[in-house]
């Protein structure tokens, strides 16, 4: 996969944005919105709203924590389904 930054840019509020990121955080945040059945534009302003550095990092950490989380719940079912244990 392509690391090469490249500039993307939404709308929100009326207003053009630009934010940088590479292809794999940019597919990632593509089917994070798709997953939870919003447009792009919708997820951005979401983690524009929590954000306190800027926007190109805080779309990458939103992205990782949502990777994070999955990979747990994957972990978490993986070992239930092994052990038969159920929390």
């Amino acid at each position: 996969m392509d690391d090469t930054v490249r500039k993307r840019s939404v709308t929100i509020a009326g207003h053009r944005t630009s934010f940088s990121l590479e292809e794999a955080f940019w597919q990632e945040l593509l089917g994070l919105a798709e997953r939870r059945d919003m447009t792009l534009a919708e997820l951005v302003v979401e983690i524009d709203s929590m954000r306190n550095g800027n926007l190109s990092s805080a779309l990458r950490l939103y992205v990782l924590r949502d990777l994070q989380a999955r990979l747990a719940d994957a972990t978490d079912i993986a070992t239930t389904e092994t052990t038969g244990d159920v929390e």
